[in-house]
Order: structure tokens, then C-alpha cells, then sequence
């Protein structure tokens, strides 16, 4: 079956979890085409690397109109591009943007999603989207018997194929005329004074609760983060009193986090946030309380004041990492 994937841009950088996205298709894909959608500005430098990781074709679509992300211009591109290819399956990652261009695609389209997807498989000949639903407390199958379906792929779940330099993927650029019926309209775009990892794709998190008491405690973890090159994510605890914005918080009201490793501070582990993180490889809890929820998922724990062990972990990875 051919499949649809659409690649994603951030700071100039292809993401990777876009590249995750690739990556599954071409398993799935069993000698059929694997087709990727790629929707900007100044696009030409990220085609060899998309080709690298199995790309059968790229699609091209140039305009300064759609450097900054437009849901309603993304989504009337990938529809019209899905009814000519008439691909059997449409993957993109599910994080902020993808779950929006997903959700518009397939109500646009009539067509079954299952978004947040933690792995696929084909079983009696039909794709199975493996689901987390209840909290994380099942895991769901599903299978779509429509001819046509879109999955959006939770990221740092999927792994990446070895990338092949010598694969060649023919290059196409499609023809974009600017929309003036459009219904939102970018005015402008308010970056952080300080780039930061996006929470969603970050390899390592650094997380802090209600126990670091206040906002300024969280150069705590800023210093610990800087060190392991990490993100810094909240509970909602911390969010609600206003100590970090939305964008960092985790949990079921928040993002849905995989990294690599996961480090929780002063985190009571509420079942709202375990939905969040508890897909995490490796998750270290530092709690003072040796009855906190968090234990029960941690693969290793520190019962001990966050205050003290923060910073002694601080001064630990520096040495390590800095030999």
C-alpha cells in the first residue's frame, strides 16, 4: 500500500519525529511507495535527508505564505494531494501540529483516525493502531475497514531505520496559489527570549511538581537540564500556579511525553500526570515523601529533598559528562 507521510519543520531542522514517521511507513510499506509531503519555505536542503530514510517521492510545496504553520492552508494542501495519490494510509506525527492537521484532514476527508498511536501492525491482513485509552490504563487494537485511514504516531516511541545516503527519491514541487478566503490569519509570531526543546520530541525531560515550592526553584532543574541537554517539563500543579507556562506541562491536560529518560522532582505522581510520562524508557522519581504514586512507576528512586539531590545530580553528570 502507498503511503502518505507529511514532514515537519522547526527551528530549520527537520524534527524527528517526522522522521520516526518515515521511518514506519517504509516498514509498512512492503515495496509500495512511501510518499512525503513537505509544506514551507526554502525547502530544497531538507530532501536529501527525507530520500535517506526511504522516501519513494517528496512533494514540495514552496511559498512564503506557508513559512509559518496555517492549519486550514496545511490541511486544503494535503487533502487535494490525497485525493490525486489516493494512498492507502496518511502517518504524521501526533504533537501539536500534527494532531491539528490530522483531525481537520480526515473530518475534511470522511475518514477514520486513530491518533496518538503507540505502535502498528498488520494482523489478518488489516493495519492494527495500538492505543492507550483510560488514562494509560488499557491498551486498545483497532482496526479501520475503511479503504483509507490516517494515524498520527506519538513521538520518541517509533524507531528510526538506518538511513541509506544512496536512496534516490524523486523530487516533485507542486504549484501553490495564496488563499485570501482564509479564516485565521498569522499576524505574528511571539518566540521565547530563550529557545527551548519541545517537551513532546525531547530525548530527556527534567520535570518539576509541588514540591519546588516556587517558580524561581526551577533553575534547579534548568542547570540539570543545560547539563544532560534535556527539556524541563511541569505538573500541572506547578502550571496552575503559574511557576511555568502550559506549553512545558505534562500529563493527561498536557503532553503526552516517550523520552529516553524521565526525571521527576518533587512530583507526587497523580494519575493525571502518569498518563503523560509513563511511556517513558527509564524514569528516575526524587520524592521526599517514600509513599508518593511516583514510585510505583519509577524505575529507580531517590527518597530524599529535591533541594539536596538536585544539585548534587547536577555536579555528578558535569564531571561525567565533561570527561
Amino acid at each position: 500500500m502507498d503511503i502518505l507521510t507529511l514532514g515537519e519543520i522547526k527551528n530549520q531542522k527537520l524534527t524527528r519525529a517526522s522522521l520516526e514517521v518515515l521511518s514506519e511507513a517504509k516498514r509498512l510499506a512492503n515495496g509500495k511507495k512511501v510518499i512525503n509531503v513537505l509544506i514551507g519555505n526554502n525547502l530544497k536542503d531538507f530532501s536529501a535527508l527525507i530520500s535517506s530514510y526511504g522516501a519513494s517521492e517528496i512533494l514540495l510545496i514552496e511559498d512564503p505564505s506557508l513559512g509559518e504553520f496555517n492549519s486550514q492552508s496545511y490541511s486544503e494542501i494535503l487533502v487535494n494531494i490525497i485525493k490525486e495519490k489516493k494512498p492507502a494510509l496518511f502517518l504524521l506525527p501526533a504533537n501539536i501540529h500534527g494532531k491539528e492537521i490530522a483531525a481537520l484532514v480526515s473530518a475534511k476527508l470522511e475518514i477514520s483516525l486513530i491518533s496518538d498511536c503507540t505502535d502498528l501492525k498488520i494482523k489478518d491482513n488489516l493495519l492494527e493502531y495500538i492505543h492507550p485509552i483510560y488514562s494509560g490504563k488499557v491498551i486498545a487494537a483497532y482496526q479501520s475497514l475503511t479503504s483509507f485511514q490516517a494515524a498520527a504516531l506519538r513521538p520518541n516511541i517509533f524507531p528510526l531505520i538506518e538511513e541509506n545516503p544512496n536512496n534516490q527519491a524523486q523530487i516533485i514541487h507542486l504549484s501553490f496559489i495564496p488563499q485570501d478566503n482564509l479564516k485565521i490569519k498569522l499576524l505574528e509570531v511571539l518566540k521565547p527570549k530563550e529557545e527551548t526543546l519541545e517537551i513532546s520530541e525531547a530525548r530527556i525531560i527534567v520535570s518539576g511538581g509541588r514540591g519546588l515550592k516556587e517558580a524561581e526553584n526551577f533553575k534547579l532543574l534548568e542547570e540539570l537540564a543545560e547539563v544532560l541537554g534535556a527539556a524541563v517539563g511541569a505538573s500541572r500543579l506547578a502550571v496552575d500556579a503559574g511557576w511555568r507556562d502550559h506549553q512545558y506541562q505534562v500529563g493527561q491536560t498536557g503532553k503526552v511525553v516517550s523520552p529516553d529518560l524521565y526525571i521527576a522532582c518533587g512530583i507526587s505522581g497523580a494519575i493525571q500526570h502518569l498518563v503523560g510520562m509513563s511511556s517513558s524508557k527509564c524514569i528516575i522519581a526524587i520524592n521526599k515523601d517514600p509513599e508518593a504514586n511516583i514510585f510505583k512507576v519509577a524505575n529507580y528512586g531517590i527518597v530524599g529533598d529535591l533541594f539536596e539531590v538536585v544539585p548534587l545530580l547536577t555536579e555528578e553528570f558535569k564531571k561525567i559528562l565533561t570527561n
